[in-house]
């Protein structure tokens, strides 16, 4: 976003779920061996003075730390998925509180803000938008993963869940922004939270434009009157889809207004401003989500009341045709009984003129209901 540009103008001039109740029995970790090196690590880097630091020793978590310590910077180590046992020896490599790390390997969290001794713990949910040619009463339109990120003094580690949210390209475009990275691990984490409010943006642009299709869907004259209610299918997987969105965005509100107004040892001066940009954009994409979710209230009562007016105007279909059949069934009950003396039994014309005068008596009746409405 524009701010990560502004920020570096700025500082190029004077070179920025709820916790299981069971504990966790996590794998010993020996200090002879290099725990940290698990095949969860998608990446691992030291960063001094805003650049990678091009060292074989960085590869691992426990080189890159034994590098920072030694020469300064911080290091970053990304993580997918990690199981106990690939953590648990970054955990103790890096002091972790247990609690943090129960939560980043068994994920499913809300979005929220915590602090453990030196050590802030983030979690952020990530939306993708899946395509689809058309919407349908089991389409999938958002896709959730999760990303954590433990950001201390000298080190980020990002942990993330799910297919989607990769932060493979972010690294390599905040490496192209060596002023941004010599803020220290805070800039990684204002980074992360732009990124991740950014993907919220381009979601509700997309939903927004579902919503503005089925909304045609629903209230075009040529839908009114062959839907009948087929479309509340349609509406409430939308809605479905719009409630997990809004659970990603809603909590995460008050923790980037606490990185913006609330001065923090581990959040630089001069990031901690930006941080009221992603708040800021990120209100107002709660407020879209909230939206939605209005609008597809009214879209779904809307919805049913058609199909309530159209139930209705069956119902006076059927009373108007009843109507009408009603006069030759009672012409023709009244000369169905067994009587000797009866008007016009034995005349010539008697049988086409009852005819004839059931005829206009239903026409007349049909002609006034048509005229009314009913048919």
């Amino acid at each position: 976003m524009s701010m990560i540009r502004d920020l570096t103008a700025a500082v190029r001039p004077s070179f920025r779920h709820t916790l299981r109740k069971t504990p966790t029995t996590y794998t010993s970790y020996d200090p002879t061996r290099d725990h940290s090196a698990s095949s969860a690590v998608v990446d691992c880097a030291v960063y001094r003075d805003g650049r990678r630091v091009d060292d074989r020793a960085c590869l691992t978590p426990r080189g890159a730390m034994r590098q920072v310590r030694e020469s300064g910077g911080f290091a970053w180590i990304g993580l997918h998925e990690p199981t106990e046992a690939e953590f648990a020896g970054i955990a103790a490599e890096f002091g972790l509180h247990p609690l943090a790390v129960e939560d980043a390997v068994h994920a499913h969290q809300r979005p929220k803000l915590e602090r453990y001794d030196d050590t802030l713990f983030t979690v952020f949910k990530t939306i993708h938008y899946v395509e689809h040619a058309e919407l349908t009463a089991t389409s999938e339109v958002v896709e959730t993963g999760e990303v954590m990120v433990f950001t201390g003094p000298d080190f980020v580690i990002t942990v993330r869940h799910g297919g989607q949210g990769s932060l493979r390209n972010l690294r390599h475009r905040l490496q192209g922004e060596p002023e941004l990275l010599s803020k220290g691990p805070s800039a990684v984490l204002h980074a992360i939270a732009d990124h991740v409010v950014d993907g919220y943006i381009a979601v509700a642009d997309a939903v927004e434009l579902d919503i503005d299709q089925l909304e045609i869907d629903v209230f075009s004259p040529a839908a009114k009157g062959s839907t009948r209610g087929t479309d509340t299918g349609r509406i409430y997987q939308l809605k479905r889809e719009v409630l997990e969105f809004k659970r990603a965005v809603t909590p995460l509100l008050r923790p980037m207004q606490l990185l913006s107004e609330r001065p923090m040892r581990l959040v630089d001066p001069d990031i901690q401003k930006y941080f009221r940009d992603v708040a800021d954009h990120l209100a107002r994409v709660q407020e879209q989500v909230i939206g939605f979710d209005e609008l597809l209230n009214s879209i779904l009562q809307a919805n049913l009341a058609q199909a309530t007016v159209a139930q209705n105007e069956d119902m006076r279909k059927i009373t108007s045709w009843a109507a009408i059949v009603a006069v030759p069934t009672a012409v023709c009950g009244v000369y169905g009984m067994n009587f000797d003396h009866m008007p016009e039994l034995h005349w010539r014309y008697g049988y086409p003129m009852v005819l004839a005068g059931i005829a206009v008596i239903c026409f007349a009746i049909h002609r006034t209901l048509k005229r009314n409405g009913w048919l």
